[in-house]
């Protein structure tokens, strides 16, 4: 048995996440069908972590184990790298830190071409005060209050490692590196880094 390593990247705009759900267009899903057509076998794919409905992804991780010795260049649908692990490699087990970027054009016209990727705020923000304020979020916290309602999780305590805000040619780009995130935490968070800003 085979252990592969897919490293994955994504625009999520039509996708529901990524977990598999009845009826609905899934990451997880699509690339499960896509592998089937390749190795002939139904495989369960485990990813580094779930993202929620119109997240994009730069390098998820995502592993799936097969008996098909197909050559590990083959699997590479639309996947930036396959690679074969040790059996016992899992991807969200043997996760150690994810990073999500939520962007801001903060210009006057906003953008056509990367409209779906980042959203528009054209009234100039603070970005000093956000910087300030997103510092507060680095550390071991109960992050509670940045999760959606329905959030099946046992604790809310995470460790964000780094948060940062970035302003880069009429960007603001907010970063959270951490062991895991809520149901909607980097957005929530985004919001209240956006509330400051204004």
């Amino acid at each position: 048995m085979r252990n592969i390593k897919l490293t994955i990247e994504y625009d999520g705009k039509e996708f529901n996440g990524w977990q598999k759900q009845p009826n609905k267009l899934n990451i997880q899903g699509t690339i499960e069908q896509a592998i089937k057509m390749i190795t002939g076998e139904d495989v369960e794919l485990n990813a580094s972590g779930r993202t929620d409905a119109g997240v994009h992804a730069f390098g998820q991780v995502a592993n799936f184990k097969t008996n098909s010795q197909i050559p590990i260049d083959k699997f590479a649908i639309a996947i930036k790298k396959a690679e074969e692990v040790d059996e016992r490699f899992h991807s969200r087990l043997n996760c150690k830190r994810k990073t999500y970027r939520y962007v801001i054009n903060n210009s006057p016209e906003g953008t056509a071409i990367y409209r779906n990727l980042e959203t528009h705020i054209p009234q100039k923000l603070d970005v000093e005060a956000m910087k300030k304020a997103v510092k507060y979020f680095e550390g071991e916290h109960d992050f509670k209050a940045f999760k959606a309602s329905g959030t099946s999780s046992k604790s809310s305590v995470r460790t964000i490692y780094n948060a940062e805000v970035v302003e880069n040619n009429g960007r603001i780009i907010i970063k959270l590196t951490g062991n895991g995130f809520l149901y909607n935490m980097v957005r929530i968070i985004s919001g209240t880094l956006l509330e400051v800003g204004q």
